[in-house]
């Protein structure tokens, strides 16, 4: 089912992170760390969902949704037209795709900087939209 907003779609994603973190990533609170990787990837992984979500809503960059795109072609598309964005970009790639994602890095305090992002992310996404 395709969903008419996409930034409200982008949050959703990042509410199914918050619940997979909350109800199955058992929070080690003496070491501030999740004990198991595995809802961590999960996470990571809709948090990225998410922000792919929100800059698909922006920039042109995926022309068909079966085809893969490059984190460069964002990057590019993102760094013309909002220098700020362009950064949370960055750092949103490496936090929630590389280290929650592909790592699993458990480390709660990474795991908040995933959500921080993906909210300013999806927030400046919201901001560009065109008004209706």
């Amino acid at each position: 089912m395709k969903r008419k907003d996409p930034i409200a779609e982008a949050r959703r994603y990042v509410e199914n992170a918050k619940d997979t973190l909350r109800e199955k990533g058992e929070l080690n609170v003496e070491l501030n760390r999740y004990e198991d990787e595995k809802y961590v990837r999960a996470a990571g992984n809709y948090l990225w969902l998410g922000v792919l979500q929100a800059l698909d809503a922006i920039f042109n960059v995926r022309k068909d949704r079966r085809t893969r795109v490059d984190i460069n072609n964002y990057l590019e598309a993102v760094g013309k037209r909002d220098r700020k964005l362009l950064a949370y970009v960055n750092d949103g790639y490496d936090v929630m795709h590389l280290y929650m994602n592909y790592d699993g890095n458990q480390a709660k305090d990474l795991c908040d900087t995933g959500f921080r992002l993906a909210n300013q992310i999806i927030d400046r996404c919201e901001m560009m939209m065109p008004k209706s």
